[in-house]
């Protein structure tokens, strides 16, 4: 069963995200259109890019067991995912722009950059995927944990603005996740124009356009969220409210 949560060009400019659920061998196939990258959130999935073996991709049984396992296939791909067990997927999207492609690959643990980010209790656990510094046309992925009670996407930042070396422009789609799953979080969208806040339960999405975007979990709850961003180029240089910026620097 597929599941279609973010339309481009309807909720947002760039990025398209569904969900699959798949059963021990059933499997999802994809012509890849677009740039595409699949997490692999929970089982274990044999790959296949244009009839050509990948191998096995996913070990965990869910987001908050540990890092996990993605397959990124460039424009032109037809990709095919067979479940080895119970297995559920991310697919995010984007066009390529003028992005050079990369190889059709699985992304394993190993290569990720794992971090643990901020302290106290702004710290969080950054599990990059996809950054700058990993061969792709235009996307940008990867996980984060927050801790119950902690807050990320802290000091508030954003990414809205085309004016580098100070900020570059980059739509983000937000996939979260919450362990004990009936739990919640608190997401503060900001700016010049006014503030908005609304809580995240597990499954929910939410499409960032603009604005200072920072999050918290609630008290006895984990929360996770799958972060896909996308723009002109493949830099992330995010700009810090001045009036929390402090907070990092000390």
């Amino acid at each position: 069963m597929t599941q279609t949560i973010v339309v481009p060009e309807r909720e947002g400019d760039l990025i398209g995200l569904e969900l699959a659920e798949l059963h021990a061998g059933q499997a999802f196939d994809s012509p890849c259109e677009r740039e595409t990258v699949v997490v692999v959130l929970g089982g274990g999935v044999d790959v296949e890019a244009d009839g050509r073996s990948l191998g096995e991709a996913g070990d965990r049984t869910n987001v908050f067991e540990g890092p996990g396992h993605a397959v990124y296939a460039p424009p032109g791909t037809a990709l095919r995912l067979r479940a080895k067990d119970a297995a559920q997927l991310a697919i995010a999207t984007a066009p390529l722009g003028d992005g050079t492609p990369a190889q059709a690959r699985i992304i394993r643990p190993q290569d990720q950059r794992i971090a643990d980010i901020g302290k106290g209790n702004w710290a969080r656990n950054v599990r990059t995927i996809l950054g700058p510094e990993h061969a792709a046309g235009r996307l940008l992925l990867g996980e984060t944990i927050n801790p119950p009670g902690n807050w990320s996407s802290y000091p508030p930042h954003k990414h809205d603005r085309q004016a580098p070396p100070e900020e570059v422009r980059l739509e983000e789609v937000y996939l979260f996740k919450v362990d004990p799953v009936e739990g919640f979080g608190v997401q503060i969208r900001y700016d010049d124009d006014g503030t908005e806040a609304f809580t995240v339960r597990d499954g929910e999405a939410a499409v960032i356009r603009s604005g200072y975007h920072p999050i918290v979990a609630a008290p006895g709850y984990t929360l996770y969220y799958l972060w896909i961003m996308a723009g002109d180029g493949r830099q992330m240089i995010p700009y810090f409210d001045p009036a929390h910026a402090w907070v990092q620097e000390s």
